[in-house]
């Protein structure tokens, strides 16, 4: 069981770093500041596995962030728990400050999505941050795949992911950015957004990295070769696992896609720890059924058996 944390410090849920991108808009806003009740969302979860079923063992949450209990709903795989992560307030609003703390002991099978698309809203001063810390232990197989960021215009918006992977265990960690709320026509009309994703082994060696910078004013732009080539949401698929052959898990996430309208490229990562893909669609639909070609062809790789249908409840 993890030490005693003081959560509601700020050094608990405040980036240790943030993009110049991103701390060029600091500030204090007139309306509720960071720390503030209701500014700060904490979900800090522990499972093991009990039996044949993968049980939440330790549960801390504060609004914002919320769970039910979870669900043991996949019929191939019976004992794995299935939590849906929620926000209570319908989005990520200015000063916003969210963590996520997901726990898998030995021998677990988690799955963790989101009850709906997170929509980021417009901010007039400073910006908001979500810190997600995911962790899996010897033998545990894990699913991490929230729902797409939609960011409204004039959001800022960060967050910071690291994904600590047993030698002997397999996690899957998606994402899904979309170019903004394009029903409205807010097509890039965000301030900026940000991610920095790793991959780590339990001692703290470093597997592999993705980093996000998306300013649609700034030098570039965001539409061009390498960000969104005129495309409208761009999603990632990453496999960090022992199970497979790193080239084996490329791919099954290639040929997955074959036949879809959706650019994509899958590669193996660093030291061969596994393989990821990256897919560019011009609709939701074809990226949400892009997305989930690739992981129930990593499920049946991996485990034999195909993804579960996410019914959002």
């Amino acid at each position: 069981m993890p030490a005693v944390r003081d959560r509601l410090a700020p050094e608990f849920y405040e980036p240790a770093r943030l993009p110049p991108e991103l701390a060029a808009h600091a500030g204090t806003p007139r309306t509720l500041g960071p720390g503030s009740p209701a500014k700060v969302g904490i979900l800090d979860l522990g499972f093991e596995r009990r039996g044949d079923r993968t049980e939440l063992v330790e549960r801390y949450q504060k609004a914002p962030l919320e769970i039910m209990r979870p669900l043991h709903v996949d019929p191939s795989l019976p004992g794995m728990a299935v939590t849906y992560v929620m926000a209570t307030g319908g989005g990520v609003a200015q000063a916003d400050r969210y963590r996520q703390d997901l726990r898998c002991g030995p021998g677990t099978e988690a799955l963790f999505t989101t009850q709906a698309a997170t929509k980021v809203y417009r901010m007039e001063q400073d910006y908001a941050t979500q810190l997600v810390r995911l962790s899996a232990d010897e033998g545990a197989y894990v699913e991490y795949l929230p729902d797409p960021l939609i960011p409204f215009a004039g959001a800022r918006f960060h967050q910071s992911a690291v994904v600590t992977v047993h030698e002997d265990a397999t996690v899957v960690y998606g994402e899904t950015v979309t170019a903004g709320r394009l029903a409205r026509g807010e097509r890039h009309a965000y301030t900026v957004l940000g991610g920095d994703l790793e991959f780590r082994r339990p001692d703290g060696t470093l597997l592999a990295a993705d980093t996000l910078r998306l300013r649609p004013g700034g030098r570039g732009g965001v539409d061009g070769p390498g960000v969104f080539a005129g495309h409208d949401h761009v999603a990632s698929l990453f496999v960090v696992s022992g199970r497979c052959p790193a080239a084996g898990i490329a791919d099954a996430l290639h040929a997955s896609l074959a036949g879809h309208e959706v650019l994509h490229g899958a590669s193996v990562l660093p030291g061969e720890c596994g393989a990821w893909v990256r897919v560019l669609a011009h609709e939701e639909p074809a990226v949400t059924v892009a997305v989930r070609a690739a992981w129930d062809a990593v499920r049946r790789l991996l485990t034999g058996h195909p993804a579960p249908d996410l019914r959002k409840p």
